[in-house]
């Protein structure tokens, strides 16, 4: 049966690897560091020299320290050789420890994780949460991201059968913070479910950890950047970092009509409704344009597509007009912009359409400063509106195609409506999510490694010209590289490259010319779901891409221990393991199936006839509780398998998000059909009022109400 089938695959799996790792042993510095001999010369005796130095017993009152054995004597000085790992009951045995004393006065969140990290193994700044004990001494980190946990799961007694997800009250707060909402609840064993007690044998606390997110506009981010993304030091932060390929990178040409926004994006985005972009229908029949508008002709959303006959081979604007577009406008009311200026750059680089337009109001303010217009600019002008709209009606055709930089804003001082849209805001999204963007002057310094609009904030202002054609080389340097490039980019460093860059070793680890901290760099691995080499972890040293948890789990311990040959994994293993399990994440109903295909990019496992049947006859025991025991025994062997000395951290990145998603969907339904011309209020398939809106904060709250847990092997 399917279960029966994973389990053994799994098993085999971790079994295999258990067994690779079995003969390992740490390797041990031996240049500057001599073993002892029983036949060496007694004291007193002649012994070998060499121009480095030479070799002494210890003072006896040496020996209760955990060094015994042989000193280096380099220029007369006796060095200290490499420590040995301490035992944990040794004073100097590393520590993660909580106390009431610690300056906490709310939740931890996603990034106090990473800066842990970042703390004990590169230069992050040192935790006010936690006490750090023994810094020097942690030789590895392992963090692993489970989402599918909350915190109502950690209560003895709970009917996982009956089990639907956290109560609402259980991310609820009001008046005063309280403590007892943000501080570590203890683990335990005897108060857990039994399915989740090896948690208690592992961890001394549960961690309330606050998900990224946006209260202000009901949106909740994705904790990947948050733990994968290091904050730039002051020192490196002067100017915006050029991109850099990834390790591995490799090109995929791709066409631009791949990278035309669907008509829910431009809907969300608040893209004029083009009657294109409605199904046939009452709606799409009785279309009207609001007064002052247009649409280009565009009949059907077919009619802009290109016989393969007629596509010229290896062309990335397949057979399509591609222009770029551009506007500037000033102020003429309250919240009012009016179009005083359009440019129009065809594909190759040439202009096809810039002038300047007359307001039909009187202009308030020119905003000169970012708009470059000026009174004695538009006085002489007698171009309108309506001569530029019927301008573009003949230029843009079914297959022509508009790219720009938050285009939405320059069709609305358009008044025009087109169905084929590329906007560079949607292609390089802001880490934080919607509704952020990020500049058009950040994307040219990262993507482009060129500075523009530099006269923004002078009299000078923006130029439309040069804006369109940046916005023409990002389309087109995302052709040339892949739909891939640059998405996952943000503004801080990737936390595998930090680590490589500024991973400090001490002298317990390092020897003694690392006392007091080098800089030496730490070694990494992201073991996830997918292809590993197209995210975030790409930068790691070691990627390693998974189909299931069980892969995960013979990831993780690969990479802690390392490869016998160490071609792939260095011998010993990596300083630092990221990884991410997602059964229970699927299970659960956390995991967006819709914006993941399985077979190509990592998606949740399918649900076979041979899982089905086996679910129906444990009818004694729920899948989630199934689930949670096989989740909690796979985290105790990796546990158990650590060598000593470890930082284990175990984190959700998210509490419950499926309340959160369905009322968001039911906001986009509203807002979609809202603002579709000729749409009546009252008619409308779902409604949006406050009651909504109330519902949908208290469903963020949850969402954001994740958990973790911080341990040292």
């Amino acid at each position: 049966m399917g279960k029966k089938k994973n389990k053994s695959k799994g098993q085999r799996g971790v079994a295999a690897a258990l067994a690779t790792f079995q003969g390992d042993s740490m390797a041990i510095d031996t240049e500057n560091t001599s073993i002892q001999n029983p036949t060496a010369p007694a004291d007193g005796e002649s012994t070998p020299t060499t121009s480095s130095g030479s070799l002494k017993r210890p003072c006896p009152e040496d020996d209760n320290e955990d060094d015994g054995g042989w000193q280096t004597i380099e220029n007369g000085r006796p060095v200290k050789k490499l420590k040995k790992i301490p035992g944990q009951e040794s004073k100097r045995y590393p520590g993660i420890h909580f106390s009431t004393q610690a300056r906490l006065f709310s939740k931890i969140n996603v990034s106090s994780l990473r800066d842990l990290i970042l703390y004990i193994f590169a230069d992050g700044p040192a935790p006010q949460w936690v006490s750090v004990k023994h810094r020097p001494e942690f030789r590895k980190i392992v963090a692993i991201m489970v989402p599918g946990l909350d915190e109502a799961m950690f209560k003895k007694g709970l009917d996982f059968s009956a089990y639907t997800g956290p109560p609402p009250d259980q991310a609820i707060s009001g008046g005063a913070p309280d403590p007892n909402e943000y501080y570590p609840r203890e683990l335990k064993k005897e108060l857990l479910p039994e399915v989740l007690q090896p948690f208690a044998d592992m961890f001394p606390h549960l961690w309330p950890v606050k998900a990224p997110g946006d209260d202000k506009y009901g949106k909740l981010h994705s904790p990947m950047p948050a733990m994968l993304t290091a904050p730039l030091p002051k020192n490196k932060g002067a100017g915006v970092q050029p991109v850099s390929e990834p390790n591995g990178w490799k090109n995929q040409r791709t066409r631009i009509t791949e990278l035309l926004a669907n008509n829910e994006e431009l809907m969300e985005n608040g893209f004029p409704v083009h009657p294109a972009m409605l199904k046939p229908g009452e709606k799409r029949d009785k279309f009207k344009d609001p007064e002052g508008w247009v649409h280009t002709r565009v009949e059907n959303l077919e009619d802009g597509k290109v016989p393969e006959g007629e596509v010229q081979q290896g062309s990335v604007t397949a057979g399509r007009e591609v222009y770029a577009l551009d506007c500037e406008m000033c102020v003429t009311g309250e919240a009012e912009y009016s179009l005083t200026r359009i440019s129009l750059v065809a594909w190759d680089g040439s202009v096809v359409l810039d002038e300047l337009v007359k307001p039909d109001k009187p202009i308030i303010d020119y905003v000169t400063r970012f708009s470059g217009i000026t009174k004695e600019m538009i006085d002489p002008v007698n171009t309108t509106l309506k001569d530029i709209q019927a301008r573009l009606l003949d230029i843009l055709g079914p297959r022509s195609i508009l790219l720009g930089h938050s285009l939405d804003s320059d069709l609305k001082a358009l008044k025009l409506a087109h169905p084929f849209i590329v906007d560079t805001s949607l292609l390089f999204p802001h880490p934080r999510g919607p509704p952020l963007k990020q500049s058009l002057k950040y994307l040219a310094q990262k993507f482009l490694n060129r500075e523009v609009q530099k006269g923004g904030g002078t009299n000078a202002g923006h130029d439309s010209i040069e804006d369109a054609k940046t916005c023409l080389d990002l389309v087109k340097r995302k052709c040339e590289k892949g739909k891939a490039w640059g998405a996952g980019e943000s503004q801080g460093e990737n936390l595998f490259k930090r680590l490589a860059r500024a991973g400090t070793a001490y002298r317990s680890t390092a020897g003694p010319e690392a006392t007091g901290g080098a800089p030496v760099g730490k070694s990494s691995a992201a073991v996830d779901w997918g292809d590993v080499s197209r995210s975030a972890g790409n930068a790691a040293t070691v990627t390693i891409s998974c189909k299931s948890d069980a892969e995960v789990e013979a990831g993780i311990l690969r990479a802690v221990k390392g490869d016998p040959d160490g071609l792939e994994v260095p011998g010993g293993g990596v300083d630092f393991v990221w990884a991410r399990m997602r059964e229970l994440e699927a299970l659960q109903g956390w995991w967006n199936r819709n914006k993941l295909v399985p077979e190509d990019a990592g998606g949740p496992p399918a649900v076979t006839d041979g899982e089905k049947e086996e679910e129906e006859k444990e009818d004694t025991v729920s899948p989630l509780e199934t689930c949670l025991k096989t989740l909690g025994e796979r985290l105790k062997r990796i546990y158990d398998n650590l060598p000593p000395c470890t930082a284990f951290i175990v984190y959700t990145g998210t509490g419950d998000p499926r309340e959160m998603s369905r009322l968001q969907a039911m906001q986009a339904q509203f807002k979609k059909e809202y603002n579709t011309p000729g749409s009546k209020w009252d008619q409308l398939s779902v409604q949006w009022t406050d009651r909504e809106d109330q519902a949908l904060r208290q469903a963020l709250k949850v969402a954001r109400s994740g958990i973790g847990f911080i341990g040292v092997k």
